[in-house]
């Protein structure tokens, strides 16, 4: 895609949830454009199929224009089984909501939301995650 018409393509998209994904716990962010940075907001504590109402939760509260979800890589860009385990949770994000999905390479998220002090790692790590998105929308 033509990285001049990404803006124009997401500017009907005003708010974001954020997921940094983990196989126990999934870390959840906030933002719109008005806002402009994401905001905390705790962390999913299950796995399976007990992180989905929990997650339907959130998504009924911010009432989103769309998802991102944070894909991690090893440091050389090489995929791992969390890569493809986080891939597929945004599949399923997808399917389950019926809502734009968008996936951000979420490489050093944890290291800069522990460099941040955050008491709540992964929700530290979705609002990594969601500024760094919200950067890619600017024109």
């Amino acid at each position: 895609m033509n990285t001049a018409l990404q803006p124009m393509t997401h500017a009907h998209l005003h708010s974001f949830l954020a997921f940094d994904f983990g196989q126990q716990r999934t870390g959840v962010a906030y933002a719109s454009r008005l806002l402009g940075q994401a905001q905390p907001q705790g962390s999913v504590h299950a796995s399976g199929n007990a992180r989905w109402p929990l997650i339907a939760q959130h998504i009924k509260r911010w009432q989103p224009d769309a998802l991102v979800v944070g894909i991690p890589f090893h440091p050389d860009g090489a995929v791992h089984d969390n890569t493809l385990l986080a891939q597929k949770f945004a599949r399923q994000l997808k399917a389950r909501f019926a809502l734009p999905v968008f996936e951000v390479d979420e490489r050093y998220s944890t290291t800069e939301a522990k460099h941040r002090g955050d008491k709540d790692i992964d929700a530290a790590s979705a609002c990594v995650i969601l500024d760094q998105f919200l950067r890619s929308l600017d024109p």
